[in-house]
């Protein structure tokens, strides 16, 4: 929902009022899309994600209270496809913006076509008009300047990035924001107006008003301290390493074909290796990894050389890998 801003590019008082109200219309018009936390828990299990009650609680409190989600945890544990299931679940377009280190503005919520721009200003000129800089003397109706800049600041010619396609989606979104501690500590005072007020502000054309209350959700592997500011604005969600018995569940559902021994002498090789001091532990996406691949060799058991001569796809430095050779092999002895 579009709001027109005056000529210094700053929405007014009566729009800023008027812009409350249709939120919190918006918001109050927002269909629940869960009825509790075990209907949660019992909707991502039908696509195949095992939740706990903490992940059933998280989400089902995110569509109550209209609240971002922020899920942090060791990489490869789930929190990335706990979006996507959820947009699977509910029908809904997962729209997801990949955080990086140089992340600005421009690629995260929008940017001006300036080549179109730059195409209708020739335009203009080729249709032979006066010098756009005047206005026409002869009380003429040609375009001036500041005719053509509205024109050339409009819907038309901005391109919609993220966070901006989220706010102004017409259809259900999920919206994912991954890896959210890979920005600067300054990009993330970009996040901070969609995050509380679901609203993205455009000095040329006013303020994009959420035409419905996405799902979002931010992933961090806690690789640096988030802001208090962004914090503050999210639900909070860690997902560590599952159980054994949870991640044996995890395989049995992930992975087709895959026998219960094999599935419990895998989800006991990756848990000793998560104690040995790693540089980085294997995490579930691998374990799944490592499981598929058993399976497609028509391995039955993971036996020491079994285990030793497929290190690679669980552990991802040479340093593990002769660590962990050695310690499964006494392991095995003893």
């Amino acid at each position: 929902m579009w709001e027109e801003a005056n000529n210094c590019g700053q929405v007014n008082k009566e729009t800023n009022r008027w812009d409350q109200t249709v939120k919190e219309k918006t918001i109050t018009e927002t269909r629940h899309r869960f009825q509790s936390p075990d209907q949660v828990v019992k909707d991502l299990g039908r696509v195949s994600y095992l939740a706990d009650n903490s992940i059933g609680s998280a989400v089902y409190l995110a569509d109550r209270l209209s609240k971002p989600v922020l899920v942090e945890g060791p990489a490869g544990t789930g929190k990335t496809q706990l979006a996507k299931s959820v947009a699977e679940v509910l029908g809904a377009r997962l729209i997801r913006l990949q955080c990086y280190e140089g992340l600005d503005e421009s690629k995260a919520i929008y940017e001006w076509n300036y080549k179109k721009q730059l195409l209708r200003i020739q335009a203009q000129n080729v249709a032979g008009d006066q010098e756009l800089s005047t206005p026409d003397s002869q009380g003429g109706t040609k375009s001036t300047w500041n005719e053509l800049e509205d024109d050339i600041f409009s819907e038309e010619f901005l391109l919609t990035r993220p966070l901006l396609e989220a706010i102004s989606a017409q259809d259900p979104v999920v919206l994912l924001i991954d890896e959210v501690d890979r920005v600067e500590i300054e990009t993330e005072a970009l996040l901070l107006e969609v995050l509380s007020d679901y609203q993205v502000s455009i000095p040329e054309l006013g303020t994009v008003t959420a035409n419905q209350v996405p799902l979002v959700f931010l992933t961090s592997n806690n690789t640096r301290e988030l802001s208090e500011a962004l914090k503050r604005r999210c639900l909070f969600l860690y997902i560590d390493y599952p159980e054994l018995e949870r991640e044996k569940e995890i395989v049995r559902v992930r992975v087709p074909g895959i026998s219960d021994r094999l599935c419990d002498e895998i989800g006991r090789v990756v848990r000793t290796l998560r104690t040995m001091e790693l540089k980085k532990h294997p995490s579930v996406s691998e374990t799944l990894d490592w499981a598929r691949s058993l399976v497609l060799a028509g391995i039955q058991s993971v036996d020491e050389t079994t285990a030793q001569g497929s290190l690679n796809l669980l552990l991802k430095y040479k340093s593990d890998i002769d660590k962990a050779q050695k310690e499964l092999s006494l392991v095995d002895k003893s």
